[in-house]
C-alpha cells in the first residue's frame, strides 16, 4: 500500500471514529421551526425533524398557502403577524459563547387580496438583521447570520411593516463546531451571510444537511436566478470527482461541495455578483480543493485579481503545496476586507503556471454591528414581574423591551444600553410582595403598581435617585413607611392610599415639597397633627382646671395642698420618665419608634424557652433556643458565648443597625436582651431547619428535588446580595456556609448570622476579630491578607453552590480523598468535562443537564483564586434565574432534557468550556491572512 493510500485510510478511520459521532451528537442540537405548521414531521428528504409553533407561540395566524406543489412540507404554511406597532418574537434556547446558525425562510406563495407584497424588519435580540422585501411570491427568501451567543436565548424578532403583514416561514438554529467563523470581532459583529456558492454544482438544487452535517445551504453556480453569477469568464469549464477530499481544516465544508470545481482554462476565473447591503466590511472565504490529477510537470498557481488588495492579491496560491497535495483542502481567508454592492472578483494564473485557475466554493458574510440589548439587571426585574401573572398578554409580549419597539408597559432611555425608566403596571392582577430587585432600576422615574394584589413591606428603593413617580395605592400593602423616602431626591409624586401601612408618616412627606396621598391607611399616623391634638387638649385642660380654682376659692387652702401634693407627684413622675427616656435609649424605648427589635426582659425569654430546656442548634454566635412568646409567635434565641467582646452600648448600636436590615431572604431580628451579663439575639423560627440538614445532616428530612435546590440558591443569593448592596455600610456576611441558611416553613430560605459582622470604614478591626469563617468555607485570598471582602462571601456562596449539586459536605476524605475538599474535586470534574460526576445521585436522571451546568458554570467562577475573577453577587443571580428557567422548560418550549448518560452531550459540554476552562481561545491566526507567496 502507498503513502497516499495509507493517509486516505488514516483519514477515513478519523472522519468515522471522531468526525460521524459528533456530527450525530450535531443533529441532536438542531431546532426546526415550521412557523405555522399544524404538526410535528420528519422531512422524508433531510431526515431533519421539524416542530409545529403552535405551541411555542401566542401571536399571529397560521396560513395555508394556496398552491400544493412546494417540494418542501415546511413551505407549505406560514404564520401572518397583525400589521401594528409590535414585535413578535421567538425565543430559541442556546448554549452561552457558543456559535451559531440563525436562520429564518420566508416564501409568501400568492398575494391574494392583498393590495402589496410584504415589507417589514427581522431583528435578533436587539440587533436590526434585515429588511426583508418580498419581490417573487414563488422564490424562498433566506436570511442567515452566525452568532457567538451571549446568553441562554436568543430572540428572533418581525416588525415594523412598511407594506403587508409581517410573516415567517421556517426558523432554524445550528450549532457550529468550536472553531468554525471565529473572527477577532465577534463580541461586536454577528456575520450576516451574503452568498454561499457551490462552483461546478452537478445540478440546480442548493446542497445541505445531510450533507453538510452543520447544515448550511450551499446555492448551485447554475441557479438562473437573475443578476446572479454573471460575467462569467470565457473558457470557464466543470470538473468534478468521486474521490474523497480531506476537508478536515477549520470550516469543514461538505465534501460533496469540494468535489466539484471550475477552472480557467483560458487563464482565468471570473465572475460577477450582488450583495445584498452593500458596500460594507466582509469576511470571505475561498475553498480550493485540487481535484484533477495534473502530471509531474504541470503546475497550478493564481493570483487574486480583482478585487485588488496588496496583502491579499501579491499572494500566489498553489493548491498542492498549500494544502499538501491533491485532493486537499486549503482555505485562505480575508477577514475583513471592504466590497461594493456588485462584486467582481478573478483568479489569474501566473506566467509560470501550467494550468488555469480553480474554484470550489466561496462564503461571503458581511460585518453586522451588533446593537446594546436592554441593561440585564433591568431585563431580570421585568422578567420576575413578569412572572407574577404569568398568563397575561403583558407578561407575554416577547423579545427585548425596548428594542426594536417598547413592550406597552415599559419606556426606556435613549442610552447604550437602553435602560427602563417608566413602568406601568396598574391593575395587572400583579400578586406578591413588590420586588427588592427594583432597587436596582437606577434609570427608573415612573413606577405604576397601583390597583393589584400587592402584600407584605415595601421594599429598599433607596437607590431609586431619579425616581418621580410612584403609585402604590389599592394593594394590601402593610408596615411602617420607610425613612429613605423622605431622601429620594427627585421624587415628585407618592400614592399610597387603599393599603395597610402602620405607624408614623416621615415628617419630610408632609412639607409640600411631595405630592402625598395616604387616605385609608387607618393605622398611619400623621405627627404633626398629633401634636396638635395634644397641645389643644392640654390648653383646654388648663383652662378647666383654672376654672376650678376660681369656683373653689373658699377651700383655698385645701387647695393649696393638694396643689403642693400635685406638684410634688409631678417632680416624682417626671423623674420617673426621665429616668425611662435615658434607659430607652440604650435598652430600645426609642428605637422602637423607629422601626428597630425591642428589648426583652430575661424572665421572658426565660419564660418563652422554658429556661432554655430546647437547645436546636449552636452557631459561631453560641447556642440557639427555641422558643414561644405569649402571643404564639414562635422565636430562635441565640446566647452569645462571649460575654466580654463588647461593650453594652457597642451591643445595642450594633442591634439598632442590625434590626433596620429587612429583606425577604434575611432572617429577621425581633429583639435583644442585655442582663445578667448575658447578650442575646431573638430571630424568627424557621421550621424546616438548615440547608446543611436536608442535604447531609438529617435523616428526618426528604432529599431535596433539584428545582427546590435552585429556588434556595436563588433566595440565598438574593439574601447575600441585599447585605452587599443594599446596605449603607455594607454588610459582609463573613460566614456563609449551609448550615447559616435556614428554611421556612414553605422551604424558602433566610441567610441567618450576619449579625455583628459588618465592615465599615470606621471599624475595620471589627470584621477581622468576629469574622473568622469555617473551614472549607473560607476565602484563600483572606489567608494572606487577613481582610475579608465581598468577593469572600462570593466564595463562600461558590462552595454552598457545590453542595447543592452534589450533595456531599465541603471537607470529606471519605468523599474526595486526597483532593480533601470540594472545591477541587468539583472544578477537576469540571475541566473533564464530566458535570454528571458531581450531581448528587438523589436528583440524578429528573433533571436537564443543561440548568446543572449553568450552576456548576458560575460555581466554578466564583470559587476562583482570585478576588477579581469571582462574579458579584447580582451576576450569581441572573445565572440561577437561566437555570431555573432551563429547568422549568419555559424557553417557548424548546429547551430538551439531556441524560447524563449520553456521552455525545458529555462531550459537546466540553467542547463549549473549553474555550474558558481547558484551552486558550483557538488560534484563528493561521488561516486569517493571505496564503503565502510560493
Amino acid at each position: 500500500m502507498g503513502l497516499c493510500s495509507v493517509q486516505l485510510a488514516v483519514t477515513c478511520l478519523f472522519i468515522v471514529v471522531v468526525v460521524v459521532p459528533h456530527v450525530l451528537s450535531q443533529v441532536t442540537e438542531f431546532t426546526s421551526v415550521d412557523c405555522g405548521g399544524s404538526s410535528n414531521y420528519t422531512d422524508p428528504r433531510t431526515g431533519l425533524r421539524w416542530i409545529s409553533d403552535s405551541e411555542i407561540i401566542k401571536h399571529g395566524k397560521p396560513v395555508t398557502l394556496s398552491s400544493t406543489n412546494w417540494n418542501s412540507m415546511q413551505y407549505r404554511r406560514r404564520r401572518d403577524f397583525p400589521t401594528d406597532n409590535k414585535k413578535y418574537c421567538y425565543r430559541l434556547s442556546t448554549k452561552e459563547r457558543r456559535r451559531y446558525i440563525v436562520r429564518t425562510t420566508f416564501l409568501y406563495g400568492s398575494l391574494g387580496n392583498e393590495e402589496a407584497y410584504p415589507k417589514f424588519q427581522l431583528y435578533l435580540d436587539a440587533t436590526k438583521w434585515a429588511t426583508v422585501t418580498i419581490e417573487e411570491v414563488s422564490r424562498v427568501y433566506v436570511k442567515e447570520l452566525i452568532v457567538r451567543a451571549t446568553s441562554s436565548y436568543v430572540d428572533v424578532c418581525v416588525c415594523c411593516a412598511i407594506t403587508g403583514s409581517p410573516f415567517m416561514s421556517t426558523l432554524e438554529l445550528r450549532p457550529l463546531n468550536l472553531s468554525m467563523y471565529a473572527t477577532d470581532y465577534e463580541d461586536n459583529f454577528f456575520l450576516k451571510v451574503a452568498a454561499r456558492v457551490n462552483f461546478g454544482a452537478l445540478s440546480m438544487d442548493a446542497l445541505r444537511y445531510p450533507d453538510d452535517p452543520y447544515d448550511r445551504i450551499w446555492e448551485s453556480d447554475v441557479n438562473r436566478r437573475p443578476n446572479f453569477l454573471v460575467g462569467v469568464a470565457p473558457g470557464t469549464t466543470r470538473i468534478n470527482t468521486s474521490k474523497s477530499i480531506n476537508t478536515l481544516t477549520r470550516e469543514y465544508p461538505p465534501m460533496k461541495v469540494m468535489q466539484t470545481a471550475v477552472v480557467g482554462t483560458q487563464g482565468l476565473i471570473s465572475y460577477r455578483l450582488n450583495l445584498e447591503d452593500f458596500p460594507a466590511n466582509a469576511r470571505a472565504y475561498a475553498y480550493f480543493a485540487e481535484i484533477e490529477d495534473l502530471s509531474a510537470n504541470e503546475t497550478r498557481k493564481f493570483k487574486l485579481a480583482q478585487p485588488y488588495f496588496p496583502d491579499y492579491s501579491n499572494a500566489v496560491v498553489n493548491i498542492a503545496e498549500n494544502a499538501n497535495g491533491s485532493y486537499t483542502l486549503y482555505e485562505p481567508s480575508y477577514m475583513n476586507v471592504t466590497l461594493d454592492f456588485v462584486l467582481t472578483f478573478s483568479f489569474g494564473k501566473t506566467k509560470d503556471s501550467t494550468r488555469g485557475p480553480l474554484l470550489n466554493a466561496i462564503e461571503v458574510s458581511k460585518y453586522l454591528q451588533i446593537s446594546s440589548k436592554t441593561d440585564r439587571s433591568d431585563v431580570s426585574v421585568l422578567d420576575a414581574l413578569c412572572s407574577m401573572s404569568p398568563d397575561s398578554d403583558w407578561a407575554n409580549e416577547g423579545g427585548d423591551p425596548c428594542i426594536p419597539v417598547l413592550w406597552s408597559w415599559v419606556n426606556c432611555s435613549s442610552t447604550s444600553p437602553p435602560r427602563v425608566t417608566k413602568i406601568v403596571l396598574s391593575r395587572k392582577n400583579l400578586r406578591g410582595e413588590v420586588l427588592a430587585e427594583i432597587n436596582y432600576m437606577e434609570a427608573l422615574t415612573e413606577l405604576w403598581l397601583d390597583g393589584n394584589g400587592l402584600t407584605g413591606n415595601l421594599p429598599d428603593l433607596s437607590k431609586l435617585v431619579n425616581l418621580k413617580i410612584m403609585h402604590l395605592e389599592n394593594n394590601q400593602l402593610s408596615g411602617s413607611l420607610p425613612p429613605y423616602l423622605v431622601h429620594l431626591p427627585n421624587l415628585q409624586e407618592l400614592y399610597i392610599e387603599n393599603n395597610s401601612f402602620r405607624g408614623t408618616i416621615p415628617s419630610g412627606l408632609l412639607k409640600g415639597n411631595v405630592l402625598f396621598k395616604y387616605n385609608n391607611n387607618p393605622k398611619l399616623r400623621n405627627e404633626a397633627q398629633r401634636k396638635h391634638f395634644k397641645l389643644i387638649l392640654g390648653i383646654s385642660i388648663a383652662a378647666v382646671a383654672i376654672l376650678l380654682l376660681l369656683l373653689g376659692g373658699s377651700l383655698g387652702l385645701l387647695c393649696a395642698l393638694r396643689k403642693k401634693k400635685r406638684a410634688d407627684k409631678g417632680d416624682s413622675t417626671g423623674t420617673k420618665k426621665k429616668g425611662l427616656v435615658a434607659y430607652s435609649a440604650v435598652r430600645g424605648g426609642h428605637l422602637l419608634d423607629e422601626g428597630v427589635a425591642y428589648f426583652i426582659p430575661l424572665p421572658v425569654l426565660e419564660a418563652a424557652t422554658d429556661n432554655f430546656s430546647k437547645r436546636v442548634g449552636k452557631g459561631s454566635f453560641g447556642s440557639v433556643y427555641y422558643g414561644r412568646m405569649k402571643d404564639g409567635k414562635e422565636v430562635a434565641v441565640k446566647i452569645t458565648a462571649d460575654t466580654s467582646s463588647h461593650l453594652n452600648r457597642q451591643f445595642v448600636t450594633e442591634v439598632a443597625l442590625l434590626s433596620r436590615i429587612h429583606h425577604r431572604n434575611l432572617v429577621p431580628l425581633i429583639g435583644y436582651c442585655e442582663e445578667a451579663d448575658r447578650r442575646i439575639l431573638v430571630y424568627e423560627y424557621m421550621h424546616n431547619g438548615t440547608l446543611g440538614d436536608h442535604l447531609y445532616g438529617s435523616n428526618d428530612y426528604k432529599p431535596l428535588d433539584w428545582p427546590t435546590r435552585l429556588q434556595i440558591a436563588q433566595d440565598a443569593a438574593k439574601g447575600l446580595e441585599y447585605l452587599h448592596t443594599g446596605c449603607n455600610p455594607s454588610i459582609i456576611h463573613s460566614d456563609v456556609k449551609s448550615s447559616n441558611i435556614l428554611l421556612d416553613i414553605n422551604m424558602r430560605a433566610k441567610v441567618s448570622d450576619f449579625g455583628l459582622s459588618r465592615q465599615t470604614e470606621e471599624d475595620l478591626t471589627h470584621v477581622s476579630s468576629v469574622a473568622k469563617g469555617t473551614v472549607g468555607y473560607l476565602d484563600p485570598e483572606y489567608y494572606a491578607s487577613q481582610q475579608l471582602t465581598e468577593k469572600s462571601d462570593v466564595y463562600s456562596f461558590g462552595v454552598v453552590l457545590f453542595e447543592l449539586l452534589s450533595g456531599k459536605k465541603p471537607v470529606s476524605v471519605e468523599d474526595f480523598g486526597p483532593q480533601l475538599n470540594i472545591v477541587h474535586w468539583a472544578r477537576a470534574l469540571i475541566r473533564k468535562g464530566d458535570v454528571c460526576g458531581i450531581i448528587d445521585p438523589c436528583i440524578l436522571g429528573n433533571v436537564k443537564i443543561e440548568s446543572i451546568w449553568r450552576v456548576a458554570e458560575v460555581a466554578n467562577q466564583c470559587v476562583e483564586q482570585r478576588g477579581y475573577c469571582r462574579p458579584r453577587m447580582q451576576e450569581v443571580i441572573v445565572a440561577i434565574q437561566d437555570a431555573v428557567r432551563i429547568e422549568r422548560g419555559n424557553e417557548n418550549g424548546m429547551n430538551s432534557s439531556s441524560p447524563c448518560g449520553s456521552k455525545a452531550q458529555s462531550s459537546s459540554r466540553k467542547t463549549l468550556l473549553t474555550s474558558f476552562l481547558e484551552i486558550e481561545s483557538p488560534d484563528i491566526s493561521r488561516n486569517s491572512l493571505a496564503p503565502a507567496a510560493r
